[in-house]
Formats: C-alpha cells, sequence, structure tokens
C-alpha cells in the first residue's frame, strides 16, 4: 500500500465545483490529463473542511457555543477545564465527537464552519465524477479528525465514503492458527482516514490524498456509506458520560417519589 498527499488544492470557496478542482489538482501533479495519475482501485480521501466550505457551511457565530448547541441532538458528557467546557455530544449525523464537528480553525474570526449535510452524498458525487472524468473505478472517503475514549491523541476517521466497502466482515472465516473468526470487522474506510492523515498533516494546506493497493476494497457506487460505521441507540454501550449517566440515574429514582432532581442536588 502506498499513500501520498496531492498538491495544488487552492482555497475552497462557496460553490466550487470540488470534482473539477480535484481533477485539475490531479492532472496538475502527475502531468497525466486521461487519468490524472489515477488507477482503478485507487481511493481518494477528501479532508471534511473543503466539503463544508464548498457546500457553504459556514455560519456567522460569534458565540460559538451556540452553534455547537444548534449542532447537537444529545449531550453525551461535558468536562469542566481551565479555558472552559468541553462537550461530547452525538451531532445531526449520528456522530459522537468534541463540540458537535463545529471548527473554528483557519477561519475568519466570527465564523465556523459546520459539518457537510450529508457526507455520503457528496462522497459518491465525487466518486462518480471524478468516474467519469477519468475512467478509471476509484473509492472516496471524506474524513474529519476526532478525540477516541480511552485514547491519547485525535485521528482521522470516515464520516463520509463512496465506492468502497466500509467495512471488511471476517465472520466465518479463520486465523492463522485455523481458529473461527466470531467478531472481527475491520473498518477499512476509517484506517483509510486515519493512514491518509499521516501525508495530508494539519497545517501543510493538503486536503487530499491518494491509497494505492487497496483496490479489493473498491465497490460500486450503491455500497453502503460511511453512515453504516455510527453505532448509536441500542448498540451504543457507551451511551453517556459517567456525569450524566449518575445525573440520569439519579432523576429516574427519585422523580416518582418526592419530585427531586438532580438539578437541586449537591455532589462531593
Amino acid at each position: 500500500m502506498s499513500a501520498w498527499a496531492v498538491p495544488g488544492i487552492p482555497e475552497i470557496v462557496s460553490g466550487i465545483d470540488l470534482t473539477e478542482v480535484i481533477a485539475a489538482a490531479l492532472i496538475s501533479d502527475s502531468g497525466d490529463v486521461e487519468s490524472g495519475g489515477l488507477e482503478s482501485g485507487d481511493v481518494l480521501t477528501v479532508t471534511s473542511k473543503i466539503v463544508s466550505k464548498a457546500e457553504g457551511r459556514t455560519v456567522q457565530a460569534a458565540d460559538r457555543e451556540q452553534a455547537i448547541t444548534d449542532e447537537t441532538v444529545r449531550l453525551v458528557a461535558s468536562r469542566e477545564h481551565p479555558h472552559g467546557v468541553t462537550r461530547i455530544v452525538e451531532n445531526r449525523l449520528g456522530l459522537v465527537m468534541a463540540a458537535a464537528g463545529v471548527d473554528s480553525s483557519n477561519t475568519p474570526d466570527g465564523v465556523v464552519l459546520l459539518l457537510p449535510l450529508d457526507p455520503d452524498a457528496t462522497a459518491r458525487r465525487l466518486c462518480q465524477g471524478l468516474r467519469e472524468r477519468f475512467g478509471v473505478r476509484v473509492g472516496v472517503v471524506i474524513t474529519d479528525t476526532v478525540g477516541r475514549p480511552w485514547r491519547r491523541g485525535q485521528a482521522d476517521i470516515a464520516i463520509g465514503a463512496a465506492g468502497i466497502h466500509v467495512l471488511d466482515d471476517l465472520r466465518g472465516t479463520v486465523d492463522a492458527s485455523g481458529r473461527p473468526l466470531a467478531v472481527s470487522v475491520t473498518a477499512v474506510a476509517d484506517e483509510i482516514a486515519a493512514a491518509t492523515d499521516l501525508v495530508k498533516g494539519k497545517a501543510g494546506g493538503l486536503p487530499v490524498a491518494v491509497v494505492r493497493g487497496l483496490g479489493r476494497h473498491v465497490a460500486d457506487l450503491d455500497a453502503v456509506g460511511a453512515r453504516s460505521l455510527v453505532r448509536t441507540g441500542p448498540e451504543d454501550m457507551f451511551r453517556l458520560g459517567t456525569k450524566e449517566a449518575w445525573m440520569a440515574g439519579f432523576d429516574e429514582a427519585h422523580d416518582n417519589s418526592d419530585g427531586g432532581s438532580h438539578a437541586g442536588f449537591k455532589e462531593d
């Protein structure tokens, strides 16, 4: 497997055609007008920030916290710290992440960037456009950066995908010792996203990358998207943070007895 960033992506503004922008950068980088230097089986990753900019997902927000609230479906956990309060929430895409994915980096003062409305749909448009433009069977993954429970640091994940198998279900096969695999399902799209973050970086102005050597995971355009990776509802084994779970249990236990609420309860 090899991965490299695509140089030459200009500053993205609302309404720009991302397919044309990416195609032009691929041609410029490779010098190949016919294929853009792509081969069938390649996967392109595209940072969600440029998708959001192209789709006009910027809002005037003197108060970033209000923008986070507007994008929030459910509060998972909140933690106070010297710089304020961090909220881990489920956003309207079903993603559980800090600040609902609202981003104020690399934007003008008083402006915040929201996640794309439908990353899977955007990935399909990009994938179809690039396939038609260059005549190669490629996949597209739209990425965003998240923190991970129980792990320090951030990593990129797939929030949108098209033309690839986002999961590699190994259940029913056997391992190297011949033992049956019962629960192994590899998050291919997330692993591709994380791998290409290493070549794109965070501050180099390189929002697009190409991965080669994973053609076995490239699929038809109607393959399920990254939304299928989200685990919410009954499948979510960590639905609330410790503090929020405690408060929910307190309310449930006392609401019908004395009308009490955690709001009037002082924690030690």
